[in-house]
């Protein structure tokens, strides 16, 4: 199951409705459609994927990104196009700071009003 913001949900709906396909059809679609195409970066910035740098007319991954979440809408202001873009983010890290809670490699204060590694967790990359 995924959760995305109404505005969200309302554009995918009439794009849907536009190609005459189902919600979950679409979705599905775009998502199979992006995977193809895109390389989720690493934490440094750098594509799990080599990225190819030989000048074709297709653009880079990011750029055909953004074309995608363009072509889903009339308009787009910036803070939708960095939604579009951005919006599984939360999702990974809300998973990933729960799996992290679970090994005790980080802990939740309240009263700090934050995350910090748990007592003992080494910080960084250490192959798990």
């Amino acid at each position: 199951m995924t959760y995305v913001p109404a505005h969200q949900k309302d554009e995918w709906k009439r794009h849907a409705e536009r190609l005459g396909m189902s919600q979950s059809e679409f979705v599905r679609t775009m998502v199979q459609a992006g995977r193809s195409d895109f390389a989720v970066p690493d934490r440094y910035g750098e594509s799990e994927e080599a990225e190819s740098d030989d000048g074709d007319e297709g653009g880079s991954e990011f750029e055909e990104r953004v074309l995608g979440a363009l072509s889903a809408a009339d308009h787009r202001s910036w803070d939708e196009l960095l939604s579009a873009l951005t919006d599984d983010i939360e999702d990974r890290l809300d998973e990933t700071l729960q799996d992290l809670q679970a090994a005790n490699r980080v802990q939740y204060s309240g009263r700090h009003g934050g995350y910090s590694l748990a007592p003992g967790a080494s910080g960084g990359d250490d192959g798990r």
